[in-house]
């Protein structure tokens, strides 16, 4: 699903419009979350998942053109750890 589909789907099953949809949508992927992971938390949905920004090290890596080893620097990456599911 995509978040056109992800859009329609939302407006069919809560009666509101696709425009209404659509900027509460894009708040949420392009304010919500965004801001609360720069601030260091973690944005958790029930039944869906977490969101998290997880630190990585420092690490060492090769130059793919040249061998030549080239130092990374410790940086943050986007997780989502999904909810888990009942059966």
């Amino acid at each position: 699903m995509n978040k056109t589909q992800l859009i329609q789907s939302l407006a069919r099953h809560t009666g509101l419009g696709k425009d209404e949809v659509a900027r509460v949508v894009d708040a949420l992927f392009d304010v919500v979350i965004p801001t609360e992971l720069a601030a260091g938390r973690s944005v958790a949905i029930r039944g869906f998942g977490t969101f998290e920004a997880r630190a990585l090290g420092p690490r060492l890596a090769k130059n793919p053109a040249t061998g030549e080893p080239v130092q990374v620097p410790a940086r943050r990456r986007l997780a989502l750890r999904p909810a888990r599911t009942r059966t």
